[in-house]
């Protein structure tokens, strides 16, 4: 038996879950999340608990089932806390700021680099420096985390660029500390 996947998933005060066949809809006070899974896993719903079951344990289900349940819990927990990814840049001139939902950032090429967000993801830039990306979906906050890392990445002579904020950066020497002839 699938060790995540029995466990069962607690419900939240304020989220309302709705298990119609194989979709589930998850309402909670941050968003609303919907999503339909294989039909082959069992999602029953009783009272404040959810539990995702498998019908034999073949290798296709024992692998839906661990990752059915994940995602069920990712959502509800989404739509009562949301996920969030913090940025931060480094570099001489490297900074970020929003225009209106864009994020516009100035990392060191000839011009501004213009991203906007996704449908119900939020930016937050506290300081230029710090970007804070949020929402209810954690694939869509890991992905244009992903995205946003993607524009400039952190190099290791220096360390400038875009990291995550709990990311370390392995550092390099340069030439000069190679020792000489």
């Amino acid at each position: 038996m699938s060790r995540i996947g029995k466990l069962p998933i607690v419900i939240p005060a304020g989220v309302e879950v709705t298990v119609d066949g194989s979709t589930v809809t998850v309402k909670g006070p941050k968003g609303t999340l919907s999503q339909t899974f294989s039909s082959k896993m069992t999602i029953e719903k009783d009272g404040e608990t959810i539990k995702v079951t498998r019908p034999n344990d073949e290798k296709e289900n024992r692998s839906l089932h661990g990752l059915t349940r994940t995602l069920i819990a990712n959502m509800v927990h989404g739509c009562h806390e949301e996920f969030k990814k913090e940025l931060e840049i480094n570099g001489v001139g490297y900074r970020a700021q929003l225009q209106g939902k864009d994020l516009v950032m100035n990392i060191g090429y000839s011009h501004q680099v213009v991203m906007t967000p996704p449908e119900g993801i939020k930016i937050e830039v506290p300081n230029p420096n710090k970007i804070v990306i949020s929402g209810p979906d954690k694939q869509k906050v890991g992905q244009f985390a992903a995205e946003v890392r993607e524009k400039r990445p952190p190099e290791p002579y220096k360390g400038k660029g875009i990291k995550y904020a709990d990311e370390h950066i392995r550092r390099k020497e340069g030439k000069a500390g190679k020792g000489g002839k």
